[in-house]
């Protein structure tokens, strides 16, 4: 098992460590609701380059 090779793992890595702030796992609801963000977000605000 290689998770620094595979795609998926990379970009929950960046989410969780990078764009979803601390503050953000307070509560479920602010959890989901900066999940959405980054999520819609994607390819734009947000993004890997692989």
């Amino acid at each position: 098992y290689s998770p620094e090779l595979n795609l998926i793992e990379i970009l929950w890595r960046r989410i969780k460590y990078e764009w979803i702030p601390f503050d953000a796992y307070s509560c479920f609801e602010n959890l989901k609701e900066r999940l959405a963000e980054v999520l819609t977000n994607f390819n734009g605000k947000y993004d890997i380059i692989f």
